[in-house]
């Protein structure tokens, strides 16, 4: 047992490296250890002091680095040599990052643990195109929800949500993606509009809308994958029609003039 070090659990935010919070980076310049996963960008690294250990420890090509009892077993042997053990994850640790696993283990350790939120990506993806989870007289709530259950079956929540009027935000689903839209179906949504976006916030983030019907056809067709952000709503499509019905007013304008 050791009482002398802190586990720093550390959102990084969405992807864009200036989305992490300035708390985060003050707690990464002072951090003798930096375990980070895979949707952690890189760059943020670089806020690391000299000499400070950056180990990845995340998931890549469907292989973990390490397991998730591994990497409780080296925050605790990281704590035993250092002061400073910060656990960067992508988004918010909350949020699907099974921080509470690496809480339980450094407190029965007897290491000191602090939380530094992040943005979570459920959030900040659809804002970055232009996609409200709520809006007045659209949506009045919305449900974050994964894919899919730790034994890979479609999560019971989500089938709940198919059944709710709220925008509903879908996280690392894209390997059941024509199933949990059949869901959908299933409730009468299949001209629901969808937002699929890859990569959110990053240089490389593309994204595509259609329906429940035919989504997934054009995500396969345009070839995204994981990460990505599923929004199911009529939010979705909402900034593009009002652009769309600009465009159309300014083109009847112009004829009329």
């Amino acid at each position: 047992m050791f009482n002398l070090s802190t586990l720093f659990l550390v959102g990084a935010g969405p992807g864009d490296p200036e989305l992490i919070t300035l708390k985060a980076i003050k707690v990464l310049q002072k951090a003798d250890v930096i375990l980070y996963d895979a949707l952690v960008n890189e760059s943020i690294l670089s806020y690391a002091q000299e000499g400070a250990i950056c180990r990845f420890v995340g998931k890549r090509y469907g292989c973990h680095a390490l397991s998730q009892s591994e990497i409780n077993d080296l925050i605790i042997e990281y704590g035993q040599r250092f002061s400073n053990i910060v656990r960067l994850k992508g988004g918010d640790p909350f949020v699907f990052g099974r921080a509470q696993e690496e809480i339980d283990a450094a407190q029965e350790a007897g290491m000191k643990v602090q939380m530094i939120p992040g943005i979570s990506s459920a959030l900040a993806v659809p804002a970055s195109e232009m996609i409200p989870l709520t809006a007045r007289g659209t949506a009045e709530s919305f449900w974050v929800t994964t894919g899919t259950t730790m034994s890979g079956e479609i999560s019971a929540d989500l089938k709940l949500a198919a059944q709710s009027s709220a925008t509903v935000i879908i996280l690392m689903a894209m390997s059941r993606l024509e199933q949990i839209m059949e869901l959908f179906a299933e409730h009468g949504k299949k001209d629901i509009p969808v937002a699929i976006i890859q990569n959110g916030t990053e240089l490389s983030q593309k994204s595509i809308t259609g329906t429940v019907k035919d989504i997934a056809y054009r995500a396969a067709h345009a070839g995204l994958s994981n990460p990505a952000i599923i929004v199911v709503g009529k939010v979705a499509t909402l900034n593009q029609r009002k652009i769309a019905k600009q465009m159309e007013i300014s083109s009847l304008n112009k004829k009329s003039s």
